[in-house]
């Protein structure tokens, strides 16, 4: 299979094409001009910004799928970004899928994001699963992290969100994650395409850029090692999330590639992407510092207002579904995490 990968030459779109190339796949590269040269040989290479629509075409002609990963990640540093995220991320978007209606391609993989639940499952002792606010920069301030039950006020027991729950994106590029599934499945039945929407959750691995307020937390602890400073760990360290290293998202694209051809015409389905293995942030952080040798994480209880608390993933749909299985634990990527090389940006 011919498959486009937008943001090729990414964190993630580098390591999908690897595996696409080991599969028997023939991966196409488009990327922005200037993107890190990680070129495996004898893969086509086609430099371009995913909102510029000829040059979309261009190297759509002769695919038969598309893995679309460009995008603008992270929480960014305020509200001033929106317009760049919602540029990139969702007129991008709009312009691939457009293009691919013209040519007929009609089989496409998408980079989702876990992001797109905002708070995570919650149970109440008393009126079961319930859905918290958005919490008040009041409680934060005052060190009161975790949400409480809407109903009742009692504390809330975290669980695992099924791609059956409802969505409620608490920021930006949450809500322009959320737009990307709407206009993919949107353009599914408008066009008889098919759709998967990987909803990725804490992604990390080699090549994580560094040094940037768009990467992930795994990419400022490591950033902080690496300078031989304390990783800074905000709120009190026991946010909890799913942990899955690069190389299982990669593969879990390439299983979704064979699978897409098999929904029926139109239809869009999303899938979690998890280790199944949650960790808190304090865990992560002190895994990173001892493998590195480091000093020793700092919780700081500070806090970013449109951060969630607990957001962990089932991923039991697309492991019985299709059969994928994540590789890589949670203590063995972290230490190889420890010591990979990263990206400059």
């Amino acid at each position: 299979m011919r498959v486009l990968v937008t943001g090729g030459a990414g964190f993630i779109g580098s390591q999908i094409v690897k595996h696409l190339i080991a599969a028997g796949h023939e991966p196409v590269v488009f990327d922005l001009a200037g993107a890190p040269r990680e070129k495996p040989p004898a893969v086509e290479w086609t430099e371009g910004d995913v909102r510029d629509r000829a040059a979309v075409e261009r190297a759509l002609r002769g695919t038969d799928a598309v893995c679309h990963q460009a995008a603008k990640v992270g929480l960014g540093k305020d509200f001033a970004d929106a317009p760049d995220y919602v540029d990139r991320n969702d007129r991008g978007t709009a312009v691939l899928l457009a293009a691919m209606a013209e040519l007929g391609v009609g089989r496409l993989v998408l980079a989702g994001s876990m992001v797109v639940y905002g708070e995570g499952r919650y149970v109440c002792d008393r009126h079961g699963v319930v859905r918290p606010g958005p919490r008040l920069p009041a409680d934060l301030d005052a060190g009161r992290f975790e949400p409480l039950c809407p109903e009742c006020g009692a504390d809330l027991e975290p669980g695992l969100v099924t791609e059956d729950a409802p969505l409620d994106p608490r920021n930006v590029y949450a809500t322009t994650k959320l737009a990307q599934e709407h206009l993919a499945a949107a353009w599914a039945r408008a066009t008889g395409g098919r759709a998967v929407a990987l909803r990725y959750h804490n992604v990390y691995g080699p090549g994580m850029p560094q040094d940037t307020p768009y990467a992930g937390v795994a990419s400022f602890f490591r950033s902080s090692l690496a300078r031989g400073e304390a990783p800074g760990v905000f709120e009190d360290g026991e946010q909890r999330r799913d942990f899955v290293h690069v190389s299982d998202v990669a593969s879990a694209n390439t299983v979704a590639l064979e699978a897409v051809r098999g929904l029926a015409v139109g239809q869009s389905r999303p899938y979690n992407v998890g280790s199944g293995d949650p960790r808190t942030i304090g865990e992560m952080a002190r895994e990173l510092a001892e493998a590195s040798h480091g000093p020793a994480p700092v919780v700081t209880g500070e806090y970013r207002l449109g951060d969630v608390r607990h957001i962990t993933a089932s991923s039991e749909r697309i492991r019985s579904e299709l059969d994928w299985h994540p590789a890589t634990s949670f203590s063995e990527g972290m230490a190889a995490f420890a010591h990979a090389p990263m990206r400059a940006s």
